[in-house]
């Protein structure tokens, strides 16, 4: 029987934000397809750490708001809290 080797991989996820509405755009039509990530309403972007060398390349403006934590990421995926029902 072969051995099967799982791998898990942890990739981390960092927030970031553009300077306006154009570079995101352009921003967003490259990274789409090479990296995963969220667009929030706010404005900010969840991109993993590798995605930052890759719009660095692209001569793309951005800045980092920080590292997202865990709960920042599943708030991201799971959107706000259902309201209660009456």
């Amino acid at each position: 029987m072969p051995l099967i080797n799982w791998r898990l991989t942890i990739t981390t996820m960092v927030t970031i934000t553009f300077p306006d509405r154009e570079t995101e755009k352009r921003a967003l039509a490259f990274l789409l397809g090479r990296f995963s990530g969220r667009v929030l309403r706010s404005g900010e972007h969840i991109v993993p750490e590798a995605a930052l060398e890759a719009l660095a390349d692209q001569n793309i403006p951005f800045s980092v708001i920080g590292r997202t934590t865990y709960e920042q990421q599943m708030a991201a995926i799971r959107g706000p809290a259902p309201t209660s029902v009456q």
